[in-house]
């Protein structure tokens, strides 16, 4: 099988104040991070060599990946800047040593048919194959727009035009990216894809499936896809109520707790009584967000309650 690049360097801005934490990539979901997911699910497809992208707080992935996870080697390619979803690939393509290789969005969990998606390619003769599912939320995603299994554009959120939902996982030809410079940040679907269709119809094509994927693009979203991952959602002894809880989180038996995220090394305050935020510790406190609106200090780290 050919090797993947999991795209992990960037700055989750939307996933704040969850990606102050941890890189997206190293969200965990259930009993295991999202890296760690992707790389079994690639495993579970014969890719045995795999190259990660870093740039934001890379340690929180290094230390759950190492150099590899269920028999995939990994390697890591270092971004400073960021370099973006093309930028990215090409500074990563000295590692990845062959073509076509997959990249794989660092925060998606789907279950594509990553062989079937690769035969797909081969046999299109493509530049670029894009695993995509129907749009059923429009108003929510922006598509890939086809006409048979050519990519021919692009639609923003909101459009009207019928288009397809990208999963975040693809077969692309290194010929694709070299011809970018590897220190200067770009894109491929603003940048790289339209100008690729434009010069060359036919080269970037969809793989059409009926894959699941799982959102994580937001806290909202990422609850909720942990608690399809792990539907209690609770702990014995406090009453948690579809929450989830990082690391070296302490939890009292009179805590009351609904739809909360705790992060890790967070104290919870006995008798504390939360809905609906997100919990986390910086420079001593406890800060709680609720709907990414502003965030509330609510404690120190040994449980002492603020005013």
């Amino acid at each position: 099988m050919i090797p993947a690049l999991v795209l992990t360097a960037g700055l989750a801005t939307r996933l704040r104040p969850l990606s102050f934490v941890r890189a997206k990539a190293a969200l965990p979901v259930g009993d295991q991070a999202i890296v760690e997911r992707i790389l079994r699910w690639l495993a579970g497809h014969g890719v045995t060599d795999a190259v990660l992208n870093l740039h934001h707080l890379p340690h929180t992935i290094t230390a759950i990946v190492g150099d590899g996870v269920g028999g995939v080697r990994v390697r890591y390619s270092w971004e400073v800047p960021v370099l973006g979803s093309a930028g990215g690939p090409r500074r990563a393509l000295p590692l990845l040593g062959t073509s076509p290789f997959l990249i794989v969005n660092g925060d998606t969990l789907t279950n594509v048919d990553v062989g079937a998606l690769v035969d797909a390619h081969t046999r299109s003769g493509a530049l670029v194959t894009m695993a995509v599912i129907p749009n059923v939320e429009p108003a929510k995603y922006g598509g890939v727009v086809l006409e048979g299994t050519q990519v021919r554009g692009f639609a923003r959120a909101g459009s009207a035009e019928p288009s397809y939902h990208f999963v975040g996982v693809q077969v692309a030809d290194a010929e694709v990216f070299a011809p970018l410079r590897d220190d200067i940040p770009s894109e491929s679907v603003k940048e790289v894809y339209p100008a690729l269709i434009a010069s060359r119809p036919g080269s970037v094509r969809a793989f059409v499936s009926d894959a699941e994927f799982f959102d994580i693009g937001t806290p909202a979203d990422y609850l909720s896809t942990c608690l399809r991952f792990e539907p209690d959602g609770s702990r014995p002894g406090a009453r948690l109520e579809q929450c989830v809880v990082w690391e070296d989180v302490d939890v009292p038996d009179d805590a009351r707790l609904r739809r909360c995220i705790l992060t890790d090394g967070v104290r919870v305050p006995a008798g504390a009584s939360w809905e609906n935020v997100t919990v986390r510790v910086a420079h001593g406190e406890l800060l709680a967000s609720e709907r990414l609106v502003g965030e509330l200090a609510i404690g120190s780290i040994d449980g002492t309650a603020r005013a």
